[in-house]
């Protein structure tokens, strides 16, 4: 995620939004992440730790009263989130406007189509592991609350994709399996197909061993070479290269600093 600062502010303590796994640095940063993500921040974001970073670093005291006092009365999540829009001035009143519209709808939807929202949208953003939460908690709801077949049939799909990007096959395997128990799809078959075809350890039960076909099976294995040669041009996979031609010390630094980058993504996809 890139973020823009556009104004110089005193940031010692920067603000951790674990919703993205990035830290804002200003006021401008801190809008920025509520306006475009306002199904991750609309409950809880205001909090004790928000305000202060808001007094103490931000230098906005008079916000930050404002919203400790709002929210030790009950105000409404939407309010203080407006309000800290408004007051940094990042926004104009018609964009503020259109966020409170955006909340609106979500505060509209049944709950298992507002966690279905949310956690697509954490997929969107590759935080694999907190979409899985989000898809888990539409299955926690009472029968009545899941939806349909055809709905269910999609959480355990979206579930099943998390899962596989989470590197957990079994899991994964499971969860297309009851998709497609829901609602008989070839495309969720296909995707089982290709578990199997990356973790040949995975073993199917005799039923589904039996609905795959030899033809499924050649088609699978030709999207898998195709995965693999895109997956030889990666730019993560440049960037190595490029690392290795540079003269020891660079190289050495090179990896460290690479190394870093890729355990904070993949701290992120796993969170």
């Amino acid at each position: 995620m890139s973020l823009i600062l556009c104004r110089q502010e005193p940031v010692k303590h920067p603000f951790y939004f674990e919703g993205l796994g990035v830290r804002l640095f200003s006021s401008q940063e801190l809008c920025y992440v509520i306006y475009n993500n306002p199904i991750l921040v609309m409950d809880q974001f205001v909090d004790d730790n928000l305000i202060q970073f808001i007094r103490e670093d931000l230098d906005m005291a008079f916000l930050a009263a404002k919203l400790e006092k709002l929210l030790q009365s009950g105000e409404e999540p939407d309010e203080l989130l407006a309000m800290i829009l408004h007051e940094c001035d990042y926004y104009t009143a018609s964009e503020v406007s259109r966020f409170r519209q955006n909340l609106t709808a979500y505060r509209r939807m049944p709950a298992a189509e507002l966690f279905k929202a949310k956690a697509d949208y954490l997929f969107s953003r590759q935080q694999y592991g907190k979409a899985e939460a989000e898809y888990r908690k539409i299955l926690d709801l009472p029968k009545t609350d899941r939806g349909d077949n055809a709905f269910q049939a999609k959480i355990y799909n979206n579930l099943g994709a998390a899962y596989a990007r989470l590197f957990m096959t079994d899991k994964a395997c499971q969860a297309y399996q009851k998709s497609f128990d829901l609602v008989k799809n070839d495309e969720v078959l296909k995707r089982i197909c290709h578990l199997t075809q990356w973790n040949t350890g995975l073993v199917l039960n005799e039923r589904f061993q039996a609905l795959i076909t030899d033809e499924m099976r050649q088609e699978c294995e030709i999207e898998k070479e195709k995965a693999q040669a895109k997956a030889a041009q990666a730019d993560s996979l440049k960037e190595l290269e490029r690392l290795f031609q540079k003269d020891p010390i660079k190289r050495l630094q090179g990896a460290g600093e690479l190394i870093q980058k890729w355990k904070q993504e993949y701290r992120n996809i796993m969170s």
